[in-house]
């Protein structure tokens, strides 16, 4: 019988992901209580106000027809409006907007958009695993950059092959990180646009955490920089920012060109968002361009202060991040990022996820998402403490 399975689906995603999930089971089938820190989804939904908006958006009979693929003009005015307001980045709606179900939508075809068959393009390690099976789906050749702790976890753009920089179409980065809860200032995107230029490389930056931003902090877009819509594209989202992420709401800004080969390709493969869920988007934005509105970030960075000063008054010594709803700790001594995620899921009923998901320079972190209440982090903190002292003596820490 012929195989019902394309080869490249074996390229695609992380199989460490299936296997903590099955690790997930198997301990909840023993009857412990579980805190899953593991996927970055939101514990909590959208304001009162968003939710109302799709509640009366629903329950209008007009809104059940194709919605078109680039996004309504008032969901991309809306988008404008919202740039402006947090960037100060002025957009076209018409040819610098485009409408996503998800950014993951978005990121996951633009390669297709952009690229050829054979093309290269250069994308972080560690980092989010569609960037690079994005590329598979493509049939397009990665370069990835490795980001190191040493630098900050940003890319040594000097070090990148002459070779890999005439072939490569694009540069993907995403800052603040997934899952690296590292962060970029103007300065660097600034440095970043003149090395697009001299170069002629697309950059695609995924932005989806810009909200998720601590102690005073505020991530910039790469747009911001003077002449970057020549050179680069945006992807930010409404799943994290306003915990939309079950409405699959978001968008792509940027490079006109860019932008209109995302919207042709995705004319031809689906129709477009919900009407009622872009009409709850473009409340959540106008709620927050509101005076006095309330960001996710201080909840977010409650939550990272009670784990990283939890964790390291146990003993386990984590930088604080500075963004992001994730912390990137490195692991002890004498142990792999899969063991020590393993043992602590099976050991203190915690899951998080092992580094290596995320790519090779992954290996040596676990990756910890700020996904639950105050008083279940407490109780997760509570548990790695103890299981802290029961590895404490072999494991260095």
């Amino acid at each position: 019988m012929k195989k019902r399975e394309s080869k490249r689906l074996a390229e695609l995603g992380s199989a460490i992901f299936s296997e903590v999930a099955q690790w997930k089971r198997e301990v909840i089938a023993r009857g412990i209580d579980v805190i899953d820190l593991g996927i970055g989804s939101p514990d909590r939904g959208p304001s009162e106000r968003v939710r109302r908006a799709l509640s009366e958006a629903a329950a209008d009979p007009t809104l059940y027809g194709y919605p078109g693929t680039e996004g309504t003009l008032a969901f991309r005015q809306t988008v404008a409006a919202w740039y402006d307001y947090r960037f100060g980045v002025k957009l076209d709606p018409e040819t610098e907007v485009v409408a996503l179900m998800g950014s993951q939508d978005g990121l996951s075809h633009l390669a297709l958009a952009v690229t050829d068959p054979g093309d290269v393009a250069i994308v972080p390690d560690p980092g989010y695993p569609i960037y690079a099976a994005s590329l598979v789906i493509a049939g397009v050749t990665p370069y990835l950059v490795p980001l190191c702790a040493e630098h900050d976890f940003l890319p040594q753009l000097d070090r990148i092959p002459a070779d890999v920089l005439k072939q490569a179409k694009f540069i993907l980065l995403n800052y603040p990180s997934n899952p690296l809860s590292a962060v970029a200032t103007l300065p660097f995107f600034e440095r970043l646009v003149d090395f697009a230029r001299k170069h002629d490389l697309l950059i695609v930056h995924d932005i989806a955490y810009s909200e998720m931003a601590f102690d005073g902090f505020r991530p910039p877009s790469v747009l911001e920089v003077e002449g970057a819509k020549d050179v680069a594209v945006e992807f930010h989202s409404l799943s994290k920012s306003f915990n939309m992420a079950g409405c699959r709401i978001a968008f792509m800004v940027g490079q006109p060109e860019a932008v209109r080969a995302l919207r042709t390709l995705k004319s031809n493969i689906d129709y477009g968002v919900f009407l009622a869920v872009q009409r709850a988007g473009i409340e959540a934005m106008r709620e927050d361009m509101e005076p006095g509105s309330v960001s996710v970030a201080a909840l977010y960075q409650r939550r990272r202060d009670i784990v990283v000063e939890g964790l390291n008054a146990a003993g386990w010594a984590i930088p604080k991040p500075k963004a992001s709803m994730f912390i990137w700790a490195p692991i002890p001594h004498g142990w792999t990022s899969r063991q020590i995620s393993r043992e602590m899921l099976y050991t203190a009923g915690v899951v998080v996820i092992p580094g290596d998901a995320f790519g090779k320079e992954g290996e040596g972190y676990v990756r910890i998402a700020l996904v639950q209440e105050e008083d279940r982090l407490l109780e997760a903190v509570r548990r790695i403490g103890e299981f802290l002292r029961v590895i404490g003596k072999k494991s260095g820490l």
